[in-house]
C-alpha cells in the first residue's frame, strides 16, 4: 500500500536551555557546536538526507540566531571568495541543504513539546511529518529520520525512535510496552511519560525522533496540560496506541544526549575522533 510521502519536519527549538547557562543566555542551545557545526545543522542535514523538503522551526524569544544561520550571508561569502578560502565558502553554503525551504513559527508561550508540535499544524496540514529534537544528536548511517521514514512507509503507522536504557533512567523518558513485528519494528501497546522504575512497562525509551500521522493534531488539540503543566506529546500518542497505529523502531546508531553537559562533551570527543582530530 502506498502512503503519503513524508515531506515536512518539525523542529521544536523554543526551549530556554537552562542547563547550559550562562552559555545559552544569548545563544540558543541548538546553536551550540559539536566541532564546527551547531546541533541544529546536524538535525537539518539528517532531515534533508531523509527526503524532507520543508523544515518547520517552532521558535521562541532569543532564537533569531537559528533563522540567521540558515539564511545567506552574501558579504561573508564575498569575503571568503576574495580570500580564496574555497573550502570555508563551500562549508558555509552547504549549511543550507539544496532543495529545501524553511518556515519559522513563534510558539506564543512555553507549554511543552506537544504544544510546540501543535503550533505546526497550519503548515503541515493533512500530511505525515517528522519531529526532530536537535538535543539528541544521533550518529547513524542511514540517518535515524530516514530509518523511521522507511518504517512508516512499510507500516503506514506513526513511528517512534526508541532504544533500551538503564532501568534507573526511566523517569527521564517516555517508555513503551511493545509486541514484536520484525527485527527492529514493534507495535506499541502502551506508552507512559517518565515513569518511576517500579512503574515502567519496559526499558524501551522514546528519544527525539518521530514520524507522525496528521491525526496527532486532533489528539493534541484535546490534550490537557499534564506533567509539569505542559501539553505532553506522549499523552496524545497514547490515545493513538489504542487504534493500533503506533510503531516503535529500534534505530541503528549512537545517540548523544546533547541536552546534558556530559552528553555534549561525549559527542564532541566522539566526532573529534571520527575526524582524526584527537586520539
Amino acid at each position: 500500500m502506498n502512503h503519503p510521502k513524508v515531506r515536512k519536519a518539525v523542529f521544536p527549538v523554543a526551549g530556554s536551555g537552562t542547563r547550559f547557562l550562562p552559555a545559552t543566555k544569548a545563544m540558543p542551545k541548538e546553536m551550540l557546536p559539536v566541532l564546527d557545526k551547531p546541533l541544529i545543522q546536524y538535525a537539518v542535514e539528517e532531515a534533508a538526507a531523509a527526503g524532507i523538503e520543508q523544515m518547520i522551526f517552532i521558535t521562541g524569544r532569543h532564537k533569531r540566531a537559528i533563522e540567521d544561520h540558515f539564511d545567506r550571508n552574501p558579504e561573508l561569502e564575498m569575503l571568503l571568495q576574495a580570500q580564496g578560502k574555497t573550502k570555508l565558502l563551500d562549508a558555509l553554503r552547504t549549511a543550507t541543504p539544496p532543495g529545501v525551504n524553511f518556515v519559522f513559527i513563534r510558539q506564543p508561550e512555553p507549554l511543552g513539546l506537544g504544544h510546540a508540535v501543535l503550533c505546526a499544524q497550519a503548515v503541515v496540514g493533512d500530511e505525515p511529518f517528522a519531529v526532530i529534537l536537535a538535543d539528541d544528536l544521533i550518529d547513524a548511517q542511514p540517518g535515524v529520520t530516514a530509518q523511521l521514514v522507511q518504517s512508516y512507509e512499510q507500516h503506514g503507522a506513526s513511528v517512534l525512535g526508541v532504544e533500551d536504557i538503564p532501568l534507573a533512567d526511566t523517569g527521564k523518558y517516555g517508555i513503551v510496552a511493545t509486541q514484536a513485528l520484525s527485527a527492529r519494528d514493534e507495535r506499541v501497546t502502551h506508552i507512559i511519560e517518565k515513569p518511576a522504575p517500579e512503574e515502567a512497562p519496559s526499558t524501551l525509551a522514546v528519544v527525539g525522533r518521530y514520524v507522525l500521522r496528521p491525526e496527532i493534531f486532533d489528539e493534541l488539540a484535546r490534550t490537557q496540560r499534564g506533567r509539569g503543566g505542559e501539553i505532553q506529546l506522549t499523552d496524545a500518542i497514547a490515545r493513538r496506541v489504542s487504534q493500533g497505529e503506533v510503531v516503535a523502531h529500534r534505530f541503528s546508531g549512537t545517540r548523544y544526549d546533547c541536552g546534558s553537559k556530559a552528553g555534549f562533551l561525549a559527542a564532541n570527543i566522539a566526532f573529534g575522533r571520527k575526524q582524526g582530530l584527537i586520539d
